[in-house]
């Protein structure tokens, strides 16, 4: 079978030649989204199954490309998976160039595309030789564009993060929810949609550690690193180290560091560090850990590691992050929860589902007489949430 067999039936399936996407709740990270260039690459990268697929087929509706020059694969279409090499990638190129005639551009979407062999150096060479086509590409592990990768792309792509529902993307999918109920369910558009999330959510959770993590830290077993996630799930918001967590799990401490660092680039946590403007005091503090997504934390814990107000909280912390890219926590005698960085002045934020307390406001003190330029306080609950961080409903 030649690649152009292989390829016919994958592309039509997956792309919208014949068929219009199907309607889907709108991501708010499409307003951010850069213009699509020809010698720039959108790399959309994101935790497994929140939804890169579906923004893909967005982004061709929202900026009306034509759906006969747009062609789509997804690279873990199983009817692929001997051919993921380079010469796949020429080939999808010149299955375009038999559809589309007359110079006009193309449109390609390349979803998954880590799996593809060397597919960094084959982009590379399309971007410097750029015409009129532009790519779009998704991958589920930060690793895409880290180390030798993104030395091969740099400065030819432009990085989008995309994650699971926020809060006003939640209430577009279930108007009748509140902020306690997007925290028992989560932001998986899927999982949004079963009578029994949490049979999905252990799935997805087994998925992104066989798919995405073991593969970067060449682990024997999965067993060792879901214990680990576990085990920062379960602490989620407490300030942990690789020493720390060694305690719990029986591996070494340069081990810890390295199943940490894959699950981070896996998206499957995300790592709050230590505010301070000296890079070398940070390296030598704790870091806090928030889980993805709240309902995939309660899905893999034990029911008595369950708690509201550390839910709430990371919640904040996806809220912040998506607006500051870096967020950061600060402890002195009182701890701050949140501290982010407009310019060069430092914002402490606390955040409590039931109401701020002193503690809270003794420990933003402290932070303030110890960071003379820092910015007016925010202090978070349950009743002002949307409008302090302008959440839209």
């Amino acid at each position: 079978m030649t690649y152009q067999d292989l390829l016919l039936p994958v592309i039509e399936d997956w792309s919208f030649f014949k068929r219009k996407p199907e309607k889907s709740i709108e991501r708010t990270v499409l307003k951010t989204l850069p213009e699509l260039q020809p010698d720039l690459a959108t790399v959309i990268q994101g935790v497994r199954r929140c939804g890169k697929s579906t923004l893909l087929a967005q982004i061709m509706t929202k900026r009306k490309l034509p759906r006969d020059r747009c062609f789509f694969v997804n690279f873990e279409d199983p009817r692929l998976s001997d051919a993921l090499e380079p010469n796949l990638l020429d080939a999808i190129v010149n299955f375009a160039d038999l559809k589309v005639k007359g110079g006009q551009a193309r449109y390609f979407f390349l979803d998954e595309i880590q799996a593809v062999k060397d597919w960094e150096k084959w982009l590379r060479v399309k971007l410097d030789r750029a015409n009129k086509d532009c790519f779009i590409i998704t991958g589920s592990n930060a690793a895409l564009l880290s180390g030798e990768l993104g030395t091969v792309l740099t400065g030819r792509h432009l990085p989008l993060e995309l994650f699971p529902f926020n809060f006003s993307e939640y209430l577009k999918a279930k108007p009748e929810g509140d902020l306690k109920t997007f925290i028992s369910e989560g932001g998986f558009p899927r999982v949004l949609t079963l009578d029994d999330p949490p049979r999905l959510l252990r799935q997805y959770f087994t998925d992104i550690i066989e798919r995405d993590v073991r593969r970067h830290v060449a682990a024997r077993s999965s067993n060792l690193l879901a214990q680990v996630a576990k085990a920062v799930f379960d602490s989620a918001g407490s300030e942990l180290s690789a020493r720390n967590l060694v305690k719990s799990v029986d591996t070494s401490v340069d081990t810890m560091i390295a199943y940490l660092d894959a699950l981070t680039k896996a998206y499957m946590i995300l790592p709050c560090p230590f505010f301070t403007f000296s890079e070398r005091k940070r390296l030598v503090r704790n870091t806090k850990w928030y889980p993805i997504d709240c309902a995939l934390r309660a899905s893999v814990i034990t029911p008595g590691g369950a708690d509201l107000g550390k839910s709430f909280e990371t919640i904040v912390f996806h809220t912040l992050r998506r607006a500051h890219r870096e967020v950061f926590y600060w402890r002195g005698d009182g701890e701050v929860d949140f501290v982010t960085l407009e310019g060069n002045s430092p914002r402490p934020i606390q955040v409590s589902w039931d109401g701020i307390k002193d503690r809270h406001k003794r420990a933003v003190g402290e932070f303030i007489e110890n960071h003379t330029n820092a910015l007016e306080p925010l202090f978070i609950t349950r009743d002002n949430f949307t409008r302090v961080l302008q959440v839209d409903r």
